[in-house]
């Protein structure tokens, strides 16, 4: 099948539908129904379940639990650098690089707007002006737990709204700016190394967005663009330290601002990362 015939009978789906009923399963103790799907998926995925602190598919009382487990102390070290970002997370690298004329590219010939990205606000979008960004998608098979890259105090998040779009690389390449039309979590943080923005992706599927702070940000029946203010609060993370978590797959795009970060070498495009590998270097000392 061609991927513009994968693309039709996607829109066609009903995807807000199928991602609250997968929500609804996955949250629920089904005994040996989630045993059993736990295995089918482990086996389907060829997850590596020594890295989990719990290896057997039956220790696991939920989907969910399974697919947000905690891995073993060590298992993902991260780079020791003071001044050098890590990866937050597990995945394949789509796109990174400059943010150019308010754009960033996210697959080959789709690029979007960051204005709209981080959820329309002109004066939270000036900060990222001519900065960079990099852009990881999460397949189902990957660790699902959300680390930060650097150091950062929160000032603020915002939910975002939208549709269920699936993140897998040919729905990005054929469908125009998914990324803007799916629904979304925007953390913003001050960081050593400036502003960053930590744009969590919603997609099908996925049954749920939440934040250590905050807890379940998505799904829930907001309508509108809706806007948690922290710069009264002391929410501080550590580089490494868990700050979310998804679900199933989708994606995390990082955004900072002019001359903050240099991205190390051997970066690539559909290369596959894992959390708390080098991501880039702090130009701020």
């Amino acid at each position: 099948m061609n991927e513009s015939v994968k693309t039709i009978i996607h829109r066609m789906t009903p995807k807000y539908l199928l991602t609250r009923l997968a929500g609804v399963l996955a949250r629920n103790e089904l005994g040996s129904l989630t045993t059993w799907a736990i295995t089918k998926f482990i086996s389907k995925y060829g997850i590596d379940m020594s890295e989990a602190q719990k290896e057997k598919p039956e220790d696991y009382k939920t989907f969910n639990e399974f697919f947000t487990r905690d891995l073993k102390d060590g298992a993902r070290p991260i780079c020791p650098e003071e001044n050098r970002l890590c990866m937050p997370v597990d995945g394949t690298i789509a796109e990174f690089g400059d943010i150019t004329q308010g754009r960033i590219v996210a697959a080959k010939g789709q690029d979007y707007s960051f204005r709209v990205l981080v959820g329309g606000n002109d004066e939270d979008a000036a900060v990222f002006k001519d900065g960079k960004f990099i852009c990881i998608y999460l397949s189902p098979a990957n660790y699902h737990c959300i680390h930060m890259p650097i150091d950062g105090t929160l000032k603020k998040m915002l939910f975002v709204p939208g549709k269920y779009y699936s993140v897998n690389p040919t729905y990005v390449k054929t469908i125009s700016e998914l990324f803007t039309k799916n629904e979304r979590a925007v953390c913003l943080f001050d960081t050593p190394a400036g502003p960053m923005a930590m744009v969590l992706v919603g997609a099908t599927i996925v049954g749920s967005i939440s934040t250590e702070w905050h807890g379940e940000v998505s799904p829930n029946k907001l309508k509108q663009v809706t806007v948690w203010d922290y710069s009264d609060k002391d929410i501080s993370l550590k580089k490494g330290e868990k700050m979310g978590k998804f679900y199933l797959g989708s994606t995390v795009i990082l955004l900072f601002g002019q001359d903050a970060i240099s991205f190390v070498d051997g970066l690539e495009s559909g290369k596959p990362v894992k959390l708390g590998e080098p991501l880039a270097d702090s130009t701020s000392n």
